[in-house]
Parts: C-alpha cells; sequence; structure tokens
C-alpha cells in the first residue's frame, strides 16, 4: 500500500511539475505556422513546453486585458503590445522580435511582373487584403497599393479574409511572406516579395503579461525569442530580423 501511495505521489508530482512548464503564449495569426518550430526548439533547449493561443493581435489584446491566463504576448505589430505596457499588463517595454515581409501571391501564375497592372486587368475578379485598421499586413498592402495609385481602383474586387489565398477561392491576395513556408508541401504558390520601401516597417513586437503565474519560464521564453537560434527560424519564413 505505501508502495502504492508512493507511486501514485510521484505521478501527481511529476504531472503539476509538467503543468507548471507549460506556456500560454497568445500569438499574432501571421505566426501560427513559425511558432510549432520556435515551439520546438525552445522545449529541446530548455523541457518548457509553450502552448500557443492564435487570433488577431487585436483580439489576443482585448483578451488580456478582460484577464485572459497568458504568459507571453507575440504580437503582429507594436501598436497593441504598447498599449498593454502603458495600461500595465506588462512590467517591461514591448521589444520587436522580428519584422514582418509582406508578398503578393496566387494558386495561379498570374504574373507578378508588372502586378499593379494585373490587379487592374478583368481577368483579376478578387483580391484578399485584411483588414488595414487592424491587420499591419493588411495596412502595409493599402500603403503599397496607395503608391502605386491603385487603391481607390480595386476597391471593388477586394475581400478582406487572407486565409481565403491557398483555397484558391481568391485569384490573388496580400500576406505575410511566411505563408509561402507554410504551404510547402501543401499549396503550390507563386509570389513576389512587395518593395519594402513602398509600406511603413512591420515591426512585431512582444511582451511578458505581468499577471502571469510563470514569469521565470516567460522571461527564458522572451529571451529566447531575441537569440540567435530563433532569428535563424524567423528568417527562414522570410521575417526580417
Amino acid at each position: 500500500m505505501k508502495i502504492r501511495f508512493s507511486t501514485i505521489f510521484v505521478l501527481l508530482l511529476f504531472a503539476m511539475t509538467s503543468f507548471a512548464q507549460t506556456l500560454k503564449v497568445a500569438v499574432a495569426a501571421n505566426l501560427q505556422g513559425v511558432i510549432k518550430v520556435l515551439g520546438k526548439d525552445f522545449k529541446d533547449k530548455t523541457g518548457i513546453e509553450i502552448e500557443p493561443i492564435v487570433g488577431s493581435s487585436g483580439n489576443l489584446s482585448t483578451q488580456i486585458k478582460n484577464g485572459a491566463p497568458y504568459d507571453v504576448f507575440l504580437s503582429a505589430d507594436m501598436k497593441f503590445p504598447d498599449y498593454l505596457y502603458k495600461e500595465g499588463f506588462s512590467t517591461k517595454e514591448p521589444e520587436v522580435y522580428a519584422y514582418g515581409s509582406l508578398v503578393i501571391c496566387s494558386t495561379s501564375d498570374i504574373g507578378f511582373e508588372n502586378w499593379e497592372r494585373t490587379l487592374m486587368s478583368a481577368r483579376i475578379k478578387k483580391i484578399a487584403v485584411a483588414n488595414p485598421a487592424i491587420a499591419p499586413y493588411g495596412k502595409a498592402a493599402e500603403e503599397a497599393l496607395k503608391q502605386k495609385g491603385i487603391w481607390d481602383d480595386i476597391q471593388p474586387k477586394m475581400v478582406q479574409v487572407n486565409t481565403y489565398i491557398t483555397t484558391g477561392v481568391v485569384d490573388v491576395g496580400f500576406t505575410t511572406q511566411a505563408l509561402i513556408k507554410d504551404s510547402e508541401g501543401k499549396t503550390k504558390l507563386y509570389w513576389k516579395l512587395i518593395d519594402p520601401k513602398s509600406y511603413t516597417p512591420i515591426k512585431q513586437g512582444m511582451i511578458i503579461i505581468k499577471a502571469s503565474k510563470e514569469a521565470a519560464n516567460a522571461e527564458k521564453f522572451y529571451q529566447y525569442m531575441l537569440s540567435a537560434a530563433a532569428k535563424t527560424i524567423f528568417k527562414d519564413y522570410g521575417y526580417g530580423i
């Protein structure tokens, strides 16, 4: 009986320790592919597992304000981390962990040499662009399209859900370069990198949540995100470092 109780105690202790070693990380949607690779590498190095909760930066920010039990927030921009820091939800100022890269892509080889002319052609019916008011990549696309002088002209063709790109529901779309890496071996995509000089740099920022019950491990993950190992992974997914 003593052995049985002892065994149960050890198992419970192990379970509690394992639970304590899991970090809840609020993750911007553009990171849903790369976060799996980062999470695996981080666990290999530290033994700490992360549980990604993927969503739009705005929605995740609202959830944090309302008390969601997240430990770290990886945003698609600096706006939401800055806001949360100023409101007292983090004790440390936000830091940039990567720079987003904007691409135009399609499941068809529509020709991207003069992509602005292609978008204006009659054969392009639907163009996916995330909502510029709330999505950093949508804002970047808006700036690039305005620079080309066609933003107003393509409004009737625009669809504000860029997940349609890989399904072929839209003819073409603007999104993160990471989607190209995510789609390898799944969906063939034709794409072109948008000149980064045509839009404001997409600074992706992070904070540790003040209410985190795993502050020490959250700090480890925070520092890992700034490490050479993480930067190598980000670069492989098309992010600037």
